[in-house]
Formats: structure tokens, C-alpha cells, sequence
């Protein structure tokens, strides 16, 4: 998938200066579906919570069975090492990646030590700090640990996050509110949600059906840390239009203001504008 330009390639021990072609039609990864990613950003010069993310495509590798083979101190440097061809005002999408190559057990297993690893930086800009979204509901909804590896960032199940954007697409919004397996507010199709009411934060509680994702963890550290109170509950879809203001939390954004929900406009940016800001000033305090 390419939606920036200048891509740098990681593989097989070392960077190439394109998009280069790291699968084979056999691969377990392509038929099966078992591949991982994780995303981190460069911008302004820094690289927030680069280690981890490291760690965490580690972790989604392991719970798709996939043995990860580069540890993620390592990662890190290889990341850091790729990102000196770019200039220090450049924004940079990263994304570090694992794929099962062998099956086992009449080829559904991924297969133990059988893993291919490759790195994309791409260069894409970071959307300006006045954009706003409009969501929507949607009638799909987030799996449960039975049913899906709800606990990695994992390639198979985006085509149902894609389902919910282009239904809410179709339907005039730029992204959707999803439900959980019991009905209650989750995230939006492509990052975490936060709702501000009467100055405090309020975030659905992770239940196993969505990744509580870094940089949301990152916002309630950044909140809490400047005494704004942030509340982790059950969360409903009345509550989302009773809130004052919405946006969404993850990394490629880091925070997107939400205009409206199904009919309700949220006149107020002034949380979600001052996280902006408490994040900003988080990230430019971090070693370069």
C-alpha cells in the first residue's frame, strides 16, 4: 500500500531506496493472512514511542504465531538508522512488519522460525491541525477474542475496519463509530475515540475487542499529568452525542477533532485542541 512517496525498504539486512517486493505467491503471509504491522511516526525532527511500538509488533507476531526475529532494541536503531535519509522537518510514516513464509498443519499454522520481516518508511504528510471528521454508525462491528486476534495489530483484520469506513463513505461521513460485540462505543474504524463532557476525559474501557493503542495511552499519561481527569468506562452511543466535543486518538493523526455524529454538531475544540498541544510539547521533549 502506498499513499506517500520517497519509500525506503528494509529487507534482508538492508535499507533499498524504493517499494521493493518482499513476498512470494507462496508465502504463508499472502494465502493465510498472517502478517503484522505496526505504525510509528517521524515528525518535527522526533520519533514518539518509537521503542514502543517496536516492542508491540514483537508482540502482535507472537499472538499470531509468528516467531519475531529481530528484538525491538535492535528495530529501533535499524528504524533510526533509515530515517537519516530524510530531512529533519521531513513527516514520516513507519512501519515495521512480520510475515509467516511456511504452514504447518496442512499449511493453516504459521510455521515456527519460518518469518519474514521487512520495514517501510514512506513519507506522508501529517493532516493539518484544523481538519475535522465527520462519523457515523455503522452496522459492523469489533470481533472478540474467540473470533479474531483482536490482541495484535494484524493485517486480517482490517477488511472489516474497511468495511466500516466505506459504509460510512458512502453515506457522506469521513469515518464511523463502531460498537463492540455488546453494543457499547469502541472505537472509530481507524483509531481510539475520546469523549470530553464538562472538562473530563472519557475513553471506552478496554474489553479485548479493540488495541488500546500508544498514543492513546500517551494522552491519558499527557492529561492526567496536567490534571485534566480522564475516566476509562463503559461508553454508549447516547453518550457520544451527549458529549461537548470528540476526537479520535492514533498514531497516523495522533488527534482528530470530530465536527459531528449523526446529526449532532460539537460546537467546542477546546479539550481536544489542548491535547493537541499537550502531545506536541510531550513529543518535542523527546530525544531526537
Amino acid at each position: 500500500m502506498t499513499f506517500g512517496t520517497n519509500i525506503r525498504t528494509w529487507w534482508q539486512g538492508r535499507w533499498h531506496e524504493e517499494d521493493v517486493a518482499v513476498m512470494k505467491a507462496a508465502d504463508h503471509g499472502i494465502w493465510q493472512g498472517s502478517s503484522v504491522f505496526d505504525g510509528a511516526r517521524m515528525f518535527g525532527g522526533v520519533v514518539p514511542d518509537l521503542a514502543k511500538h517496536c516492542a508491540r509488533v514483537n508482540e502482535s507476531a507472537r499472538a499470531l504465531m509468528i516467531t519475531p526475529t529481530m528484538a525491538a532494541e535492535e528495530m529501533e536503531a535499524v528504524i533510526r538508522e533509515g530515517l537519516r535519509a530524510y530531512g529533519p522537518e521531513a513527516a514520516v510514516y513507519i512501519r515495521p512488519m512480520y510475515w509467516a513464509i511456511d504452514g504447518s498443519d496442512l499449511g493453516i499454522a504459521p510455521k515456527e522460525n519460518s518469518t519474514g520481516f521487512a520495514i517501510s518508511l514512506e513519507q506522508v504528510a501529517m493532516p493539518a491541525a484544523e481538519f475535522q471528521t465527520t462519523v457515523t454508525r455503522t452496522r459492523f462491528r469489533r470481533p472478540v477474542l474467540e473470533d479474531a486476534v483482536c490482541n495484535a495489530k494484524a493485517g486480517c483484520l482490517y477488511p472489516n475496519n474497511a468495511r466500516m469506513l466505506v459504509e460510512a463513505k458512502a453515506k457522506g461521513f469521513g469515518n464511523a463509530l463502531v460498537a463492540d460485540a455488546m453494543g457499547n462505543l469502541a472505537e472509530s474504524a481507524t483509531a481510539n475515540v475520546f469523549l470530553v463532557k464538562d472538562g473530563v476525559l472519557f475513553t471506552p474501557i478496554p474489553n479485548g475487542t479493540f488495541l488500546a493503542g500508544i498514543t492513546r495511552a500517551r494522552h491519558i499519561a499527557n492529561a492526567r499529568a496536567a490534571g485534566i481527569e480522564v475516566v476509562e468506562t463503559v461508553l454508549t452511543f447516547d453518550d457520544a452525542h451527549a458529549a461537548d466535543e470528540v476526537f479520535l486518538s492514533g498514531n497516523f493523526a495522533k488527534v482528530t477533532s470530530v465536527k459531528s455524529f449523526d446529526g449532532t454538531e460539537y460546537r467546542s475544540r477546546a479539550v481536544t485542541e489542548r491535547m493537541r498541544g499537550l502531545y506536541l510539547d510531550w513529543a518535542a521533549s523527546q530525544p531526537v
